[in-house]
């Protein structure tokens, strides 16, 4: 089938049972995302309201699609309709809003909410003690009926510096930890994704249960 799949099969080889690899498939064509189906692959993450509803339309109704990026309230009926999981949930503003579209729309919207545990000021995302407040405060108490908030989302700092990159993993990892043994009636906050084509390696040695592999997967090495 190409160097698709071997890529697949290759980034397959190196995550252990029991972690979910997502496809990040954000700008790839509907070919290429056809390709990775033909080899097994289920589960794609896009980061643009209008291609994720595009191809969420376009594609095999069994995919399991997961949106990654920054997402406008005026956007939510792109998304929201089509998404398993939305992974980037970065503020309070906006998931009071996916619990007032969820209920107008009949709808039960699983989150993640997005930590910002990389030094650049540019990312997205709760501070750690505002994720500990609301997830243990109004997340547990049900103001979010409509929502339910599977555990935490992270980009570690873009850099060289593996001892950096491992620092953040280890952060997140360890807010995720003490909201599950504060909040142990949250029996479906259980997923922690972190970790990406360049780094997803030391990610799963922080407890890591879904990677989100986008270069590593499309990128040919093979091309001159």
């Amino acid at each position: 089938m190409g160097f698709l799949s071997d890529n697949l099969k290759a980034v397959r080889q190196t995550i252990p049972v029991g972690v979910k690899l997502v496809v990040v498939s954000k700008y790839r064509p509907l070919e290429q995302l056809e390709e990775c189906y033909a080899a097994g692959e289920r589960v794609f993450a896009e980061s643009r309201p209008l291609e994720f509803e595009s191809k969420a339309k376009a594609l095999p109704g069994d995919i399991e699609w997961h949106f990654i990026g920054h997402l406008q309230t005026n956007k939510l009926r792109h998304v929201l309709p089509y998404a398993a999981l939305v992974q980037s949930v970065d503020s309070g503003h906006l998931l009071d809003a996916i619990q007032r579209y969820s209920a107008s729309n009949g709808l039960k919207t699983g989150v993640l909410l997005e930590v910002h545990i990389g030094r650049e000021l540019t990312k997205q995302g709760f501070a750690p003690e505002q994720v500990l407040e609301l997830v243990c405060g109004p997340v547990a108490s049900g103001t979010y009926p409509d929502v339910t908030v599977r555990g935490l989302m992270g980009m570690a700092s873009h850099t060289d510096d593996s001892a950096r990159i491992e620092a953040d993993f280890a952060l997140l990892e360890g807010l995720f930890r003490e909201i599950r043994s504060r909040c142990p009636a949250l029996t479906d906050f259980d997923q922690l994704s972190m970790g990406m084509s360049d780094d997803y390696p030391i990610a799963l040695r922080h407890s890591a249960t879904m990677v989100r592999i986008g270069s590593a997967i499309f990128e040919n090495d093979n091309e001159a």
